[in-house]
């Protein structure tokens, strides 16, 4: 097993050694290290597995992702430009219906040479903005660099945390969960607790009316056969 390090950055582990078969390891031999010198790469890679937020939404496994970079060679490094597209998906977070939106997610970030302190840092440079520029820099391994963190953290920036079908989803009924796009007049007759007790002795009072009303009729009934006796 590949030793591995950390990346202070983002908090991420790296491999010490990268498979360049990997269709998101890139090599650099191609572009030189001549400051200045471009190259730009267009590639179709299948989506790694968590690619996006987690339960929310994001690029399914194996679902195509078009790549496209454009490498520069700076003093420091290599300065990786790119943009991914793809397509994500995930759940509406208001009426909890499934949706797929189109991804654009754009990227920077500088790899940079085993020994760029040798070739390009100033030897004035204070220890703690040494510090610095090391936080901010990925280094290349043998002239490979791995886009897989990069990709991650574009994705992530680039993703809705709270994704809709569309802005004007109505979601659901708070009460019986109804999803009220399929009918905007949906809606319960409110009750106000407070009277809910009166109601009910009203209805009381009305049945035990009822009850007085029907006895007193029986009674009339009764009188009026015993008196044709």
């Amino acid at each position: 097993m590949a030793a591995t390090l950390h990346d202070p950055k983002a908090g991420r582990t790296l491999s010490t050694h990268l498979d360049h078969r990997n269709p998101l390891v890139f090599d650099t031999h191609e572009l030189g290290r001549r400051p200045g010198a471009l190259q730009r790469i267009s590639r179709t890679v299948e989506a790694p597995a968590d690619l996006g937020i987690d339960g929310v939404v994001g690029v399914p496994q194996g679902a195509p992702v078009e790549i496209e970079l454009r490498l520069e060679s700076v003093m420091e490094g290599v300065l990786v430009t790119g943009t991914a597209r793809a397509s994500a998906e995930g759940e509406c977070v208001r009426c909890l219906e499934p949706l797929e939106l189109a991804l654009d997610a754009d990227f920077q970030e500088l790899f940079s040479y085993p020994d760029a302190d040798d070739r390009g840092r100033s030897k004035q440079a204070e220890p703690a903005d040494d510090a610095e520029d090391e936080d901010d820099t990925i280094p290349l391994k043998d002239g490979l660099f791995d886009l897989e963190p990069v990709l991650r953290d574009a994705v992530v920036l680039a993703l809705p945390m709270q994704p809709v079908c569309r802005e004007t989803c109505l979601g659901l009924c708070s009460t019986c969960g109804f999803r009220i796009e399929d009918d905007p007049d949906h809606h319960h007759d409110a009750v106000d607790i407070r009277w809910a007790a009166l109601q009910g002795l009203a209805g009381t009072i009305q049945d035990g009316e009822k009850d007085n009303m029907s006895g007193t009729a029986s009674d009339v009934q009764r009188a009026a056969e015993k008196q044709e006796k």
